[in-house]
Order: C-alpha cells, then structure tokens, then sequence
C-alpha cells in the first residue's frame, strides 16, 4: 500500500477504477440475482406445465361372463352374481389382465364365495369387498411379473343377491 494525496489508501490506478469497480460488482451481483429468479420462474412453469398435461383417458376390461358363486353355509345357501369391469390408464395392463384372465376369475371366485349375505347387504360391506376384488386382481397380476398398481380401480357394474 502507498499513500496517495486522494485519501484512497491504494494506488491511484486502483482509486481511479473504483467507481467503475463497484458498478461492475453491483451489475454482476444484480445479474446473478436475475439469472437465479429466471431459472425459478422457469422450473416453476415447467413444473406447473406437467401438472397441467392430460392424463390418459381411462380404458376399462370387462369380465364376462359375470361371477355367479354360491355362498353361505348348508341350509342358507346363496347366490351372488357380479358384474364387475377393471379401470387402467394403461392399454398393456389390460391387456396383461386379459391374458392372466382364468387366474384372476378363480382368486375371485373363491373371494366371492367365502362372503355372507349380512356383510354383502351393507354398502360399507361391497365397498370393503370391491377393495379385496381390487387387491386380488393386484396380487395376481404382480405373481405374473406386471405392475398390478396399474390397475387403479374395480367397478361393479351388477351386484344381485339371491
């Protein structure tokens, strides 16, 4: 350091530079600044912008025949009879549930027919049976080596109790 006759403490090439210095640390420090909120506001649209693009619409199989199995104990034998059409936004897992169809009928069948009839007469009891159909089809399309989440809901388009 030299004593200069500015006051500045410095030499005089570096006092003379120091208006311009500090503008050009106040400009860098106003871009960065710029820069950082331009790139927020982008990941935000971009981020707004796939929240905001289409799922696929949704695609359904229908099991058909419909599930008739009998239930209840000896004397108080019953029959049920289920309309029942899986939902997936996903063409191959359905198509993966058409072809593991005989698996997935036979774990319904014995769902269904381990049911009684003061269970399956509540809304809350269909309800909690429509879950354990979901849960089932599920089950059997992981054993087969699929995404069984895929399937995302069960429908039951008849429900008769005889």
């Amino acid at each position: 350091r030299r004593h200069t006759s500015s006051g500045c403490g410095w030499s005089s090439a570096v006092c003379s530079s120091g208006p311009m210095l500090a503008v050009a640390v106040i400009a860098l420090g106003g871009g960065g600044v710029w820069f950082a909120m331009r790139s927020n506001a982008t990941a935000a649209a971009g981020g707004a912008a796939q929240e905001a693009a289409p799922r696929a619409a949704p695609a359904y199989y229908k099991f058909d025949p419909a599930f008739v199995v009998n239930f209840g104990g000896e004397g108080s034998a019953r029959y049920l009879q289920v309309g029942l059409e899986a939902m997936s936004r996903d063409p191959a897992i359905l198509e993966t549930l058409k072809n593991n169809e005989p698996a997935v009928r036979n774990d319904l069948i014995l769902l269904y027919s381990g049911q009684n009839d003061s269970t399956l007469m509540t809304t809350d009891g269909k309800e909690k049976l429509r879950a354990a159909t979901l849960a089932a089809i599920r089950n059997t399309l992981n054993q087969a080596g699929a995404d069984g989440k895929l399937i995302e809901q069960v429908y039951f388009t008849s429900f008769v109790i005889q």
